[in-house]
């Protein structure tokens, strides 16, 4: 149902309630019947305004939790339960259910956006006297190779400089 507008959503909803069926507005609107008897049963429970407005919604693991124990648990239907919080398709909590079965019974939160590229190193901030003589070996070690690093880089930067100064000199 995300390819249609808002504006598209109540259209259909208000064109049922007139009495058009399901089977003519999913061919018009190229949308399957039952994500049409989906909808217009959740506009019915929570009204126009549950239709999104806004970016994709989050659910807390908690709620997540409460919604797959009363599917699981208390034997509701996954349509009636995702009708009733509102969520804005029942597939939704299919795979939820599908995932916190597949991962032992728990619910995992995904992260999101792209993954960083470099590792992130353990950072001790201890002080230099309070240090073991490892590790007074490993901080050492680690900022001779840091300070290396920065140095080359200076290096580089200068040498560009430089090469720009000399050709900007050329041009006059």
């Amino acid at each position: 149902m995300s390819k249609l507008t808002r504006e598209q959503k109540i259209e259909i909803y208000k064109r049922r309630k007139q009495g058009e069926n399901l089977k003519s507005l999913s061919k018009e609107y190229s949308v399957l019947k039952g994500n049409i008897y989906y909808m217009i049963k959740l506009i019915d429970e929570h009204g126009e305004d549950i239709l999104r407005k806004d970016k994709n919604r989050h659910y807390s693991p908690l709620l997540k939790e409460e919604i797959i124990n009363k599917v699981l648990h208390q034997h509701h239907t996954i349509m009636s339960t995702a009708i009733e919080y509102g969520l804005s398709s029942d597939g939704i909590l299919f795979n939820w259910i599908k995932s916190y079965k597949e991962n032992g019974y728990v619910i995992v939160e995904r992260k999101k956006g792209r993954p960083p590229t470099m590792p992130k190193k353990n950072i001790v901030n201890k002080d230099y006297k309070d240090m073991t003589p490892e590790e007074k070996i490993k901080y050492l070690e680690d900022k001779n190779l840091y300070l290396e690093a920065e140095n080359e880089y200076l290096k580089k930067l200068r040498a560009v400089i430089q090469a720009r100064k000399n050709q900007q000199s050329k041009k006059k």
